[in-house]
């Protein structure tokens, strides 16, 4: 069964643009024009994966729609769509769990390849490996499993990452002991987008320690270097071959 995506954009060339595209890479797709519409589709339609939502709609704020969504299904995934001039929108997004934003104008390749990494992260699309492959990154008895796009903590209980948060430990971990800078960690984790904004990374940062982080308020492995950036402060294992 293909995997069911819902976009939600007034703009009807967007959609059907969207429409074709998502279609062409066994992708089934609901268009909805309105919240409200969306809002009931996400109720009623329970093979929805994933949902492609702008923040302008005609009826409500997507931000609205965004919170509503994560109340009828917490495990939902939401990517957000957004047109320029929008930071503050995408920052509040991400700081309320949406799993990844596209900036407008969109290549619509690049919204393939986020939709396929969103999906295999929550499981929706197989993983064409062996059972004991543990390709990946390790550290500190936790593992990054770069084949699932899956976190395990050292009591190998998989912890929930959003497609932001999963690609932004990635590029940190690839680059353990490396101070990497806002515009560096930008290009590592949304090389293809349009629009990026320097306070996503801050954000994002957050939400990770929150996730990995004994005490958040003192980090251990994602320290912050005032006035130059990020550093991954652990040992990094590269795991490449099945176990």
């Amino acid at each position: 069964m293909k995997p069911a995506i819902l976009v939600v954009d007034d703009d009807a060339a967007i959609c059907a643009l969207l429409q074709e595209v998502l279609s062409e890479h066994v992708f089934a797709v609901t268009v909805c024009h309105t919240g409200q519409e969306a809002l009931a589709c996400v109720e009623s339609v329970p093979d929805i994966a994933l949902v492609l939502l702008d923040m302008m709609l005609p009826d409500t704020n997507g931000l609205w729609v965004l919170q509503q969504v994560q109340k009828i299904r917490p495990a939902l995934p939401v990517v957000m769509l957004t047109g320029l001039g929008s930071e503050s929108d995408v920052v509040v997004g991400l700081e309320m769990g949406a799993d990844d934003y596209i900036g407008k104008p969109f290549n619509p390749r690049v919204v393939v390849a986020r939709m396929k990494a969103v999906l295999r992260r929550v499981g929706v699309f197989g993983v064409e490996t062996e059972t004991t492959h543990t390709s990946g990154l390790s550290f500190a008895g936790w593992h990054l499993d770069t084949t699932r796009c899956q976190l395990r903590d050292p009591q190998r209980q998989t912890v929930d990452l959003t497609q932001g948060e999963y690609g932004l430990l990635v590029a940190l971990a690839q680059n353990a002991r490396r101070v990497l800078s806002r515009e560096q960690l930008l290009e590592l984790t949304h090389s293809d987008s349009v629009e990026v904004f320097d306070r996503t990374i801050d954000v994002l940062i957050m939400r990770l320690r929150r996730k990995i982080e004994v005490n958040p308020h003192q980090p251990v492995f994602i320290k912050t270097l005032r006035g130059l950036g990020y550093v991954f402060a652990a040992d990094v294992q590269h795991h490449d071959k099945a176990a």
